[in-house]
């Protein structure tokens, strides 16, 4: 009798891990979480080889075997060389994670930066489904993308494809540009949050204050979405003003790689209802008409599972690159 077919997808965040094994259909199973140990380093790796360790056995006891795992984290991972730079992650500054793990397990891995594998889960299982190509951008605390061309991930010379947080949207250079980048500047949630506080401590009126119980640095991009669901003036004023430049953003992606779906998550998109229409109306002022008009835009299906179920996704799209195995999945 075949032993049944898995592959694992561990989504390394930077304060948590989630891990589940995947049959090759998409299929869930033995999903897992855990704090991620605040240590980093040494120790956060080898967290993270015990979770594969304890994926493999998941496997034997459903009477399987586990073929391959896809891990992701939250930065850029060096194909060459597996290390990896996660910002959020004590001590993984070009850290040498693929060799790290290599100690402790035989099995094949595949390391991705998160976009990567958010791409991978909705082109899987999401609102990309079934798509060659097809772009993720991620705004949250910062902005980036994954990029789908032609069915192939794209890195880049220095694997930071993707950065299109550095998009120059504003000819008007400001200061916090040259650390950040101009679009993530200008529309990620941490930036709209700064913006309604700066607002607001040059005195305009609003109701982001007492939302946000009268303290003024508790005034965040969730904040705003409240606000601007009750009417507020200001409030919409920032939405309408941050949907501009996600716009501006999008209609660039489109107008470079002529994507047949563009994928919006992250925080800032729970509020889909306020940003998502203005969006795609001002993208299409802005990107090559052609394209503009072939492109859908689109709301994650996954939300915080993309980046698990990409992780599986790319482990199984490494298993066929090998040949595959003679097991029944």
């Amino acid at each position: 009798m075949e032993r049944r077919a898995f592959c694992a997808g561990i989504d390394i965040g930077g304060t948590k891990l989630s891990a589940a094994l995947f049959c090759a259909t998409g299929r869930l199973l033995g999903r897992r979480k855990a704090v991620l140990d605040a240590r980093g380093g040494e120790a956060a790796a080898g967290q993270v080889a015990d979770v594969v360790l304890e994926l493999e056995d998941e496997a034997r006891g459903r009477k399987g075997r586990l073929l391959a795992a896809g891990l992701c984290v939250p930065g850029i991972v060096y194909q060459r060389t597996g290390r990896v730079w996660a910002p959020n992650i004590p001590g993984w500054d070009m850290f040498p994670l693929r060799a790290r793990l290599a100690k402790r397990t035989r099995l094949p891995l595949v390391i991705e930066s998160d976009r990567s594998a958010y791409i991978m889960g909705e082109v899987w299982r999401g609102a990309a489904r079934g798509a060659h190509d097809a772009v993720f951008l991620a705004i949250g605390t910062g902005i980036g993308a994954g990029i789908l061309a032609g069915g192939k991930l794209v890195h880049g010379e220095e694997d930071i494809a993707g950065a299109v947080g550095w998009f120059a949207l504003n000819p008007a250079f400001k200061k916090d540009y040259a650390r950040m980048g101009c679009f993530e500047a200008e529309a990620s949630g941490a930036s709209l949050g700064r913006k309604a506080r700066g607002r607001l401590a040059a005195g305009e009126k609003s109701l982001l204050r007492s939302i946000a119980g009268g303290k003024l640095d508790a005034v965040t991009a969730e904040t705003v979405a409240a606000a601007a669901r009750r009417g507020d003036r200001l409030a919409r004023r920032l939405v309408r003003e941050t949907s501009g430049y996600i716009a501006m953003g999008v209609a660039n992606i489109i107008s470079i790689l002529n994507p047949e779906v563009v994928v919006l998550g992250g925080g800032l998109f729970q509020a889909a209802d306020l940003f998502l229409p203005l969006v795609r109306q001002e993208m299409r002022r802005w990107a090559q008409p052609l394209a503009g008009r072939a492109v859908r835009v689109e709301v994650s299906r996954l939300g915080e599972d993309a980046g698990l179920i990409g992780c599986g996704r790319i482990a199984w799209d490494a298993v066929a690159r090998r040949g595959g195995e003679r097991l029944k999945s």
